[in-house]
């Protein structure tokens, strides 16, 4: 039962008689000469219909002065009546008992009440005094019988925050010391860490949404258990002390580490505070609190980076990893995980940049450069993209450029003149139409062409492949030359014997070998497709798996030539559209998905070299390739179309473009553009794992903390709204289990609690290998 539900029966209870030597009382008197229950009396007369109350005439709220009252009781007021069988309970806020028993002394607006207490009874303590709430709560005769402290400020709290009071449970509070702590909680939301921090981040906003009371309460409670009242010290006072995080302050710094989204505000109000000064022999964890000294350190790390463009590439590479060294402690600090530390965090993938360039793949033979490439240099290209995605802003973005431009420009331009120079001699390795192999059909197999799926591209999606359980199939792919669209995609279609380069093509597009038709526009291609007994799906089809399909998802390249080297910033959006739909097309039953591409790219902010080509030599000249006119005479080197030996064009030399500007461009012949990888998926049937136990779920407010009953450190503990789906979670960060069994974690949206979910732990390769039921907060659902 809840106080509200006691404190009814015990009203109500006065009223109890003998009705064989008594008649029913007229009425209950319940005197509360310090009105400490009037706050309360709309709640009171929910729970008490038959409750009047002595107060200025206002019918609608069942109130009104003395004779009115006696009115009430005896039925002759229109609209107020009793529930059948009650007895009438007259609320008499700021009349003592006293007041009544001295009848000649009784104020006169009192006096039709008095006469009452002799044909009515009045609810009171065994004592005769009246019932205070602290005495309904602390008496075990006729009250709660609770553990209440006595003191002047839990009074005060008390009845501050009797709303709150009333709704408890009894059982809950027995056996727990009320003090005024407890009482100031209840104004709050239970949870003193998490409102702290809101007030911090708030400030103003916080107090004048939990209004005047809850706002004492907080006070209060702060003052008591972190040594600092809110209403004298003010914010700004509060930001220092979190980032001090001295005795308890501590814990609330710890908080805000572990869910900093929640609290956006904070750096900001840190940033107003003076910072102190810190020496040489500081640790980072003490000026790591201070947001005014991460942005120090992005300064300067920007300067630095911006002067690497006047060194060498040898010294930049040094200069980059002394810069790492110095900065990379920097990434484990809030501010990195609220986005405040970007060149931090770029910064980690340009030591990777500058560690893989050292070693030059300017040497060897083809398959040496090939093998040198695909077993780690194609980090290199990766780790560009890296950077540049997590530069987040044009200032940012002009330091990153300048590192890899300083470092990646002449790397990747050594390693493509040597490509070039090889293939001239040794011939290319992705060779022509007459040297590739008929293919046959699989059943149930789609092939997936995914336009512009660059190698470090693949390898990225092979490994979140991998991580979700499927079993994934690496194949180094050569593209055709040149590697544009118009040639390479129909070379890696399943009916490419059926396509001929017959004409001198100025846009390196082939035709129908057997009617000379273009492919260009799509219409034959799709139909030597459909000929050739496969399924053509749109992008959201499945079609049937017991045949075989093709179908494309060609969106890399476009926003490529549309963003430039901004493309960077959007391809984890784009991967991830590609490993749905592979999962789509397994889970409507295919057995096999292979994903091709036509090409990769070359990107180069702030534009790649330039190189000259007449426009008096070339028909068509595109970024990276040109159609020469016939009989025309050039130094660039000529390289056989691949759908025709017999029908040369111009590739740039190193990674220069024939067009100024160029960020993005394709259509050359260099490592990035020109080796791929093809990938074929099937379902894994290894994925599966002894199903774990949980042995303990506990929760602290939004903190959820599982315990295996094995303990297991590959295992991570995550909750989601839909088990299966990762993008459903709700907590701040996946925890992995620690060696003792047990993991936590945070829910970031307190408008959850109490609403269903599932606890999911998860191996090492993204596998659900255990997982129950829960309500957020532990309560509801």
């Amino acid at each position: 039962m809840k106080v509200i539900d006691r404190l009814q029966n015990a009203v109500r209870g006065a009223a109890a008689h003998n009705p064989e030597v008594q008649v029913k009382p007229a009425c209950i008197l319940w005197p509360d000469p310090d009105r400490q229950w009037e706050a309360v009396v709309p709640q009171l007369q929910d729970a008490l219909p038959e409750m009047v109350v002595l107060g200025d005439y206002a019918p609608d709220r069942r109130t009104g002065p003395a004779i009115w009252l006696r009115c009430a009781i005896a039925g002759t007021l229109d609209g107020i009546d009793f529930p059948v069988g009650s007895v009438p309970i007259l609320y008499l806020p700021g009349v003592a008992r006293t007041d009544l028993r001295a009848v000649n002394e009784c104020p006169d607006a009192l006096k039709p009440l008095a006469e009452l207490q002799y044909r009515g009874t009045i609810w009171s303590q065994v004592s005769a005094k009246d019932w205070t709430v602290l005495a309904f709560l602390k008496s075990a005769q006729g009250g709660l019988g609770l553990e209440v402290t006595a003191d002047g400020d839990t009074r005060a709290a008390m009845i501050t925050a009797l709303n709150e009071v009333l709704e408890q449970e009894v059982s809950a509070l027995e056996g727990q010391r009320l003090d005024r702590d407890f009482f100031n909680g209840l104004l709050t939301s239970g949870d003193l860490t998490r409102d702290v921090l809101t007030w911090i981040d708030q400030g103003d906003a916080y107090t004048d949404r939990i209004g005047p009371a809850a706002w004492g309460a907080f006070s209060n409670i702060c003052a008591s258990q972190l040594g600092l009242d809110p209403r004298t010290a003010g914010v700004l006072t509060g930001a220092e002390k979190l980032a001090s995080r001295e005795g308890q302050w501590g814990t609330v710094w710890e908080r805000f580490c572990e869910a900093p989204q929640r609290y956006p505000n904070i750096p900001d109000t840190l940033r107003k505070c003076r910072m102190p000064s810190f020496d040489l022999l500081s640790d980072i964890s003490t000026k790591g609190a201070w947001p005014q000294w991460n942005d120090a350190e992005e300064e300067a790390l920007r300067q630095k980076l911006l002067a690497l463009e006047t060194l060498t590439d040898a010294q930049a590479r040094t200069a980059l990893m002394g810069l790492e060294k110095a900065h990379a402690a920097r990434r484990t600090l809030v501010w990195a995980e609220m986005g405040h530390s970007p060149l931090a965090k770029s910064l980690k993938h340009l030591a990777v940049l500058a560690a893989i360039t050292k070693q030059s793949l300017a040497g060897g033979t083809l398959d040496d450069v090939e093998s040198s490439y695909t077993k780690g240099g194609w980090k290199a290209d990766d780790a560009v993209l890296s950077a540049l995605q997590e530069a987040n802003t044009d200032a940012n973005a002009a330091s990153v450029i300048a590192a890899l431009r300083s470092i990646y420009l002449p790397w990747a331009e050594a390693s493509a003149r040597h490509v070039q120079k090889l293939v001239e001699s040794e011939g290319y390795p992705g060779g022509s139409i007459a040297s590739k192999p008929k293919t046959s059909r699989i059943d149930s197999e789609c092939i997936l062409f995914v336009d512009g799926l660059r190698f470090d591209l693949g390898k990225r999606l092979s490994a979140k492949l991998e991580s979700a359980g499927l079993e994934v199939i690496e194949t180094p792919a050569w593209s055709a030359l040149p590697s544009v669209t118009s040639t390479a995609k129909p070379a890696v279609s399943p009916v490419l014997h059926e396509i001929e380069g017959r004409d001198q093509s100025e846009e390196f597009d082939p035709s129908v070998g057997a009617s000379g038709q273009s492919l260009r526009g799509g219409y034959h291609f799709k139909k030597l497709i459909t000929d050739a007994g496969y399924q053509i799906l749109t992008r959201s089809e499945v079609g049937d798996p017991s045949g075989t399909a093709w179908t494309e998802l060609g969106d890399i390249d476009h926003e490529g030539h549309e963003r430039g080297w901004k493309l960077a910033r959007h391809l984890d959006v784009l991967i991830a559209e590609v490993e749905n739909r592979i999962v789509q097309l397994l889970e409507g039953g295919w057995t096999s998905v292979r994903i091709v591409t036509d090409h990769g790219w070359l990107i180069m902010p702030g534009g790649l070299p330039k190189t000259e080509l007449p426009t008096a030599l070339s028909v068509n000249k595109w970024g990276r390739c040109a159609a020469i006119k016939p009989g025309a005479k050039t130094d660039i080197p000529l390289f056989p179309w691949f759908w025709n030996s017999s029908h040369y064009f111009a590739l740039a030399n190193g990674i220069a473009c024939f067009r100024s500007g160029q960020e993005y461009t394709h259509g050359g012949l260099s490592l990035q553009e020109s080796l791929t990888l093809h990938l074929q998926v099937k379902p894994s049937l290894s994925v599966l794992a002894t199903p774990v136990e949980i042995s303990d779920v506990v929760w602290k407010g939004l903190r959820c903390t599982a315990v295996l009953a094995v303990p297991n450190e590959t295992l991570t503990l995550d909750i989601r709204q839909q088990p299966a789906n990762p993008s459903s979670t709700v907590v701040v960060k996946t925890k992995p289990f620690s060696a003792s069994g047990s993991a936590s974690v945070v829910v970031d949206n307190e408008d959850l609690e109490g609403t269903g979910a599932t606890l999911v732990i998860i191996n090492e390769n993204g596998a659900t290998v255990g997982q129950v039921s829960i309500a957020i907060g532990g309560v509801g659902a």
